[in-house]
């Protein structure tokens, strides 16, 4: 989930998270999921960690009034982009709808710093030029303090338009679900804030009982904490959800093995994962590119996220031709070892965690379209792309599974990895495609090795996509 956000031209993805202070992180021995880290949040020897937050959403620099067809998409950015429309039908999700799996009774929870000033138009916009029904409720709270005012800048207006995508496409796969908007009063300014508020508004959402599924579309690479410990330090919340039944999603990053340092401009020239996607209390959620035709139907299988040297998504993004790290994030993580979870993917994950769990539609030849009308950039349709957008969708999933099992379903990764090993239905193996990236830096083209998907488990696309008509069931344990 990486890169910058500009007005201009974007080149960025999921919310974008970076240690003030950086380190190398040594490869040490992890604990196993449950047992906690050597020094929790709120204990003598944690180190706290100093997080800024700035979003890295990928939209056009310009909207359109109408939400654009994918033909339009392709005559005008010479990429696809899809409508929620198309999206659910992709996924098999109105197979759901007609049965009355709806995510009825179930609490999404979307966490993004300021939050959108418009985003409950944006949704009702949305909602109705799709022919979408509004959701039961849109609640949004301040936990962790009341966030500023609204002030058109790029900051401010990256993590907007983050935060309207992340609730328009978890509501799109889940209508019926009820909608909470955890907002944080993270300030670029200072530079002192961002994942301590996280942690102390998602302790306030797990303690209070407030919803079933946390999703986040932020990270940060690992290597870019100033050591283990304070990374660990903040797995508070984490290790709350996970002995209270929340499950956590997390994206796994745009920037495909490779990932920024703490400066946000250069990138590790070799291969890196994310947290908290790479936290084994968290399900890491990957990035794949949907073919579909205008009603939705696949008109090719999925494979991997990797638009690094398409010239379109390059133009699209970035202005140039690239190459640019554009690709789904997956890798190995250097704190975390591996869960038992993992124990019959060990050939791909060898002693430490895999990332990502699993994948959803994040290319950007291949984006969704999303509404946005807060001050500083036009209104209008933007085409939208990253695992910033795989994670709401995963999310609404999430709930619909979470309605047919009538309880929050906890920590989903240990069903997610007996699923794709019982080759259940709802497991949808992505078999083609890989995450290796290139990119000019110091004068010189660089390439990253990446992880080809391959049958089973990958480092690409976790155990593979789903089809929600059977997925749902299966996660539900009906």
């Amino acid at each position: 989930m990486r890169l910058t956000w500009s007005l201009s031209a974007v080149a960025g993805h999921c919310a974008l998270v970076t240690a003030v202070a950086a380190m190398t992180v040594a490869a040490g021995p992890a604990r196993q999921p449950g047992a906690g880290p050597a020094a929790p949040a709120g204990q003598p020897g944690a180190a706290p960690a100093v997080i800024r937050i700035t979003p890295d959403i990928i939209h056009a620099a310009g909207p359109s009034g109408r939400p654009p067809t994918t033909a339009a998409c392709e005559r005008s950015y010479h990429i696809a982009c899809y409508s929620p429309v198309q999206v659910q039908r992709a996924y098999q999700v109105p197979v759901l709808l007609a049965r009355g799996i709806s995510g009825r009774g179930q609490t999404i929870v979307i966490v993004d710093s300021f939050g959108s000033p418009t985003v409950r138009h944006d949704l009702q916009v949305f909602d109705t030029t799709f022919h979408l029904p509004p959701p039961p409720a849109l609640t949004i709270i301040q936990p962790a303090g009341r966030v500023p005012p609204y002030r058109p800048t790029p900051n401010r207006e990256g993590w907007a338009g983050e935060t309207d995508l992340d609730v328009e496409y978890a509501h799109a796969m889940a209508p019926g679900a009820k909608i909470l908007l955890v907002e944080t009063p993270t300030s670029e300014n200072e530079g002192t804030t961002g994942f301590p508020q996280i942690v102390q508004a998602e302790e306030y959402v797990v303690s209070h009982h407030l919803g079933g599924v946390i999703s986040q579309s932020f990270s940060a690479t690992e290597q870019t904490f100033p050591s283990p410990r304070s990374l660990l330090a903040l797995r508070g919340a984490y290790l709350d959800a996970a002995r209270k039944g929340v499950t956590v999603l997390a994206a796994a990053g745009d920037s495909g093995a490779a990932d920024v340092k703490f400066n946000q401009v250069t990138y590790y020239l070799y291969p890196v994962t994310s947290w908290p996607d790479s936290d084994p209390l968290v399900t890491g959620v990957g990035g794949t590119q949907l073919r579909l035709n205008a009603t939705g139907g696949h008109i090719a299988p999925d494979r991997v996220w990797n638009d690094t040297y398409s010239a379109a998504a390059n133009t699209f993004v970035s202005g140039n031709r690239g190459p640019s790290p554009l690709a789904g994030g997956g890798g190995r993580s250097v704190i975390f070892g591996r869960p038992r979870y993992q124990h019959g993917v060990q050939a791909a994950v060898a002693g430490r965690r895999g990332v990502p769990d699993i994948s959803m539609s994040a290319a950007c030849d291949g984006s969704v379209v999303a509404y946005q009308s807060f001050q500083g950039q036009p209104p209008g349709w933007y085409p939208t792309c990253g695992t910033s957008e795989a994670t709401p969708l995963f999310a609404g999933i999430v709930a619909l599974a979470g309605q047919l099992a009538g309880h929050p379903l906890g920590l989903i990764n240990p069903r997610l990895y007996e699923l794709s090993a019982h080759h259940a239905p709802g497991i949808v193996d992505v078999v083609s495609g890989n995450n290796t990236v290139a990119f000019r830096q110091g004068g010189r083209l660089h390439t990253v090795p990446g992880f080809a998907a391959v049958r089973g488990y990958d480092l690409a696309t976790g155990v593979g996509t789903v089809n929600a008509a059977w997925f749902a069931y299966e996660l539900a344990g009906k």
